[in-house]
């Protein structure tokens, strides 16, 4: 008998697609459902997530499958693929279902298939492959259809508006590029199909005027202790995509939960409050053609706490998919992925092509550092990552670039800093990803006969330890020389370095 564990919230956004593929195979070799299927299904979470494909499991025969298997935001191999469709298109008799259900229920016609928050990341989060360009929103790109859709969306939205709409500050009836990468964005959400795009927007319109969402920002909801810890903005991508980390770690400290939703008030609060965070990003994006229209989720699964945030995740996924379609960009990275995650995506990703797969980027513990330097660069990312960020550095000029360099397995390094005059002052960070190696710091005098100076004895850094910020200001001309020692290690790591030297001002 299975154990039900803690399932991750990342692993959930992939599971539906997985068992349809497994459920093709079962229609060529029927066999009863796994232990596998009776794990994820009796999962306590997995009802919220899995109610997105719910029609595709009101039966365990894909002969149910309301739409074709090639809609699907999820791809699937060839091989699987043509037993899915083969399955679906031949005719069978009413299949009895492996769980209780309405008969009612059963007989009505399915849901029509609704985005979440989570499908429409799956969508829009794609790597750049030789097969894949992230959208640049230009209309001379699209397809003869799709321009037919966007016109008729605009003519529509004219006709249909009572009054002046907008949003972000940007008037969606004119005629200028920002107004349409927002008509745009709510044409792929609902595959150019103008009559749901009409619909979504509206509603949209609607729900922003009833919330406050053009005022939110400006709020206090009295979340500062959430502030960097929990949903934060924080630096850009390689490519200027403003990039947004979610941690909600520190809800496993139940006190910590009562007070952010203790109670309905408490949680309405915290939804405003995310969705401020949403809107500070959103305020960060060009609305361009061929510019920055889209976020970077960056999500820590570090002792996220599963049961409890169930309420809160599906209210979250609600107000996301219906209000903010196609606002992230090309990827969605998971870091401090549990070991279990890998273990069970690893049962399934031979069923998803190589296109899918690529959407979404998988970091263990250990790997953060690593995985986040591939899309950030080192001065952007957190010093609670690996990188070289603090919160305080986003309310002073620019970061200043670092430097990144790479140690193999039984390497030291040592990085000198030339050209200090007497009386200059130099500070510096410097970080490795998952350290676990020695380091040290010192000044060696230019003059013969100086000794050198110890700045930072050496010491072995842990694992945990955020970068190192320092500075010395020296007594004489010469160099510091900052060692990182991997020698006891065979693991290659990632690791980053800045400095600057303010001079005397003594003449």
């Amino acid at each position: 008998k299975f154990s039900l564990l803690p399932l991750p919230l990342s692993l959930l956004l992939l599971l539906p697609s997985a068992i349809c593929a497994s459920h093709a195979q079962a229609q060529a070799f029927p066999s009863p459902l796994s232990p596998f299927h009776f794990f994820l299904l009796s999962h306590p979470l997995f009802p919220s997530f899995f109610r997105l494909h719910q029609h595709h499991i009101s039966s365990l025969s894909l002969s149910n499958l309301p739409s074709p298997i090639s809609n699907s935001p999820l791809r699937f191999s060839p091989q699987i693929r043509t037993k899915m469709e083969a399955v679906a298109a031949a005719p069978s008799p009413s299949p009895q279902p492996h769980f209780p259900h309405d008969a009612a229920a059963a007989a009505a016609s399915p849901k029509p298939y609704k985005k979440s928050l989570v499908t429409s990341l799956m969508e829009a989060a794609t790597l750049r492959t030789p097969s894949f360009k992230e959208d640049n929103y230009l209309v001379s790109n699209l397809k003869p259809s799709d321009k037919k859709a966007l016109q008729e969306l605009q003519d529509k939205l004219s006709a249909a508006a009572g009054a002046p709409c907008s949003m972000w500050g940007i008037d969606l009836l004119s005629s200028d590029d920002k107004a349409t990468v927002i008509l745009l964005k709510f044409l792929r959400a609902r595959d150019f199909k103008v009559p749901e795009s009409l619909s979504m927007l509206e509603k949209c319109l609607a729900w922003r005027k009833e919330f406050g969402a053009d005022s939110v920002v400006e709020e206090d909801l009295g979340f500062k202790q959430l502030e960097g810890v929990v949903a934060y903005m924080q630096g850009f991508d390689r490519e200027g995509h403003p990039v947004c980390y979610n941690a909600y770690g520190v809800f496993k400290d139940k006190e910590m939960y009562e007070k952010v939703f203790g109670d309905e008030e408490k949680l309405q609060r915290f939804l405003r409050w995310r969705v401020q965070v949403l809107e500070r990003g959103i305020h960060l994006l060009h609305f361009k053609p061929g510019g920055v229209n889209s976020i970077i989720q960056v999500t820590d699964m570090k002792d996220m706490p599963k049961r409890e945030l169930r309420v809160a995740s599906n209210h979250i996924l609600s107000l996301f998919q219906d209000n903010y379609p196609e606002m992230v960009a090309r990827k969605v990275i998971f870091i401090n992925v549990p070991w279990y995650f890998s273990v069970l995506y690893s049962m399934f990703s031979p069923f998803l092509t190589q296109r899918t797969k690529s959407k979404f980027v998988i970091s263990k513990e250990g790997n953060v550092a690593e995985t986040l330097y591939k899309f950030i660069r080192p001065e952007d990312v957190p010093v609670q990552y690996g990188g070289l960020s603090r919160s305080g550095d986003l309310h002073n000029d620019p970061p200043k670039p670092a430097s990144e360099f790479a140690i193999k397995g039984g390497e030291k390094v040592n990085i000198q800093i030339e050209g200090i005059e007497a009386g200059a002052t130099i500070t510096w960070d410097i970080v490795v990803g998952g350290w676990e190696l020695e380091y040290s710091a010192e000044f060696v005098p230019n003059a013969e006969g100086s000794y050198t100076i110890a700045v930072e004895k050496q010491r072995k850094v842990n694992a945990s330890e955020e970068a190192i910020h320092n500075s010395y200001t020296a007594r004489e001309a010469g160099k510091m020389v900052l060692s990182v020692d991997n020698s006891a290690s065979r693991r290659r790591k990632v690791a980053a370095y800045r400095y600057f030297v303010r001079k005397s001002a003594m003449v």
